[in-house]
């Protein structure tokens, strides 16, 4: 769409499709099961058809071809790659599922995740938490931590760890910018997370007579011989090599992209983009998504579904986030449009709220407005628009740093404030509940973890970092 939508009625399909995710597990469980996707669908069309009638088919369909294969496609196709790639990476040896070793995986992958992003660093380290803990009666809060800190905080040190921040990278910031301003403040609010992890998960575990270690994922010649190694190791190296290979294709897209800014989406030149739907599709975007389905492909070559399953491998997660988040891009879309209209849009109150009265940004306002967006919109375009709010120029917001770091650390941090904040969230918790681990719903996510935990701990976090 070449303008945004004037009246909020535009927003009401995101504002269905959310309530739908929310709500319809609950009051209908097996329903959701078998038609989450239909649901999506269903919403997805409650923007299109209106809007066709009140925009015109031409922009809506404009709007709708450039929401698919300029911004869902590359992410579902990056995403679908690291979960392929890296969910044949197995940790073997002896893992334990008591208070301290949980503790430390939870603060190992948050490490990671800055260097794999949120998604490789989710899909790999999930499956060893929760394998090392089936013997425990209580596990919910597990993976609720996992989401703060692996599958969203840690990803706050490097453009690699998650997707606004690669914008940022795009647009102009330093690739060591973030981790420099940003690490006493991510480092603070991981520790605090980790230490009331412990205190929490010591608690239960007392409660529940405090069980030995189990043995998870052994390698293949320990089971065969009946044997297991106390040994942390890894099997599935040539993925492992796989999955540096496709942070390695992302960050050099990266790279390429600055040094050649002619590779815009809106730029006519045949050479810097191809013609799709009456779209221009950078040719960089087509060759890196190529390469990533290729790693993809070459991964299940190594080792196809079938030998994957019987390790509990499963495409059920990547599925449904597939799916809901067609929904989302496309609902979405109006919102967004209408955020990115400034003062002029029916969202005005919201970006004229962070800046003074003597037209100064307020890093505070900045913090806590891309955050709360970004804890259900998707946080790289919400990161965009606050970025080009605070003047869009990355040289000027480096030098007086706080309105980016606020902006920064709003976008990733409190994608960990819902299930739909960032897409590892809603993955993570699909893996869960495939392994039998009984999770909050939407609201319950919410109120009995956010409120209680999150907002507290951002409250804290504003006023030491960013005020």
């Amino acid at each position: 769409m070449n303008s945004a939508p004037a009246s909020l009625l535009a927003a009401l399909p995101f504002a269905g499709l959310l309530l739908s995710i929310a709500l319809v597990p609950l009051l209908a469980a097996r329903f959701w099961h078998h038609h989450y996707g239909k649901v999506a669908a269903f919403w997805a069309l409650a923007w299109l058809l209106p809007g066709a009638l009140a925009f015109g088919v031409a922009p809506v369909s404009h709007g709708f071809l450039d929401a698919m294969l300029l911004e869902y496609l590359p992410f579902i196709i990056l995403i679908g790659t690291l979960y392929v790639i890296a969910g044949d990476i197995r940790l073997t040896g002896q893992l334990s599922g008591t208070p301290w070793g949980n503790t430390l995986l939870l603060g190992a992958g948050t490490l990671l995740a800055s260097v794999m992003g949120t998604t490789g660093a989710s899909v790999v380290l999930v499956r060893p938490l929760l394998h090392a803990n089936a013997h425990r009666k209580s596990r919910a809060h597990q993976v609720v931590f996992f989401i703060f800190l692996v599958s969203n905080i840690g990803g706050a040190l490097t453009p690699l760890g998650d997707p606004p921040l690669f914008l940022g990278f795009l647009k102009g910031v330093e690739f060591f910018w973030t981790g420099e301003h940003l690490w006493p403040m991510m480092l603070s609010v991981a520790g605090v997370l980790l230490g009331l992890f412990f205190i929490m998960d010591w608690v239960l575990w007392q409660r529940e007579g405090a069980p030995r270690s189990v043995l998870v994922h052994c390698s293949a010649s320990a089971r065969q011989s009946g044997a297991a190694s106390k040994r942390l190791g890894v099997e599935g190296g040539a993925n492992v090599v796989l999955l540096l290979m496709a942070v390695a294709l992302v960050l050099g897209s990266g790279l390429l992209h600055k040094r050649a800014p002619f590779y815009d989406a809106a730029e006519e030149d045949a050479v810097a983009s191809i013609a799709v739907a009456g779209l221009r599709v950078p040719w960089l975007q087509v060759l890196r998504d190529g390469l990533l389905l290729l790693l993809a492909f070459i991964s299940l070559r190594l080792s196809p579904l079938a030998q994957r399953r019987t390790r509990g491998f499963s495409t059920a997660p990547i599925v449904e986030v597939a799916l809901l988040f067609a929904g989302i891009f496309v609902t979405v879309a109006p919102v967004i449009a209408m955020l990115k209209a400034g003062a002029q849009g029916p969202f005005a109150s919201v970006v004229l709220g962070v800046t003074g009265a003597d037209g100064e940004p307020l890093p505070l306002r900045y913090f806590w407005a891309c955050g709360i967006l970004s804890s259900f919109l998707d946080n790289a375009p919400t990161y965009l628009v606050f970025f080009n709010t605070a003047g869009g120029d990355a040289a000027a917001l480096m030098s007086e740093h706080s309105v980016l770091m606020a902006i920064s650390a709003g976008a990733v941090f409190m994608g960990a404030n819902t299930y739909i904040g960032n897409a590892p969230n809603f993955m993570v918790r699909a893996m869960a509940e495939e392994a039998g681990v009984k999770m909050p719903s939407f609201f319950g996510y919410i109120l009995r973890w956010t409120l209680p935990i999150l907002i507290p701990l951002w409250l804290l976090a504003g006023w030491l970092f960013v005020a």
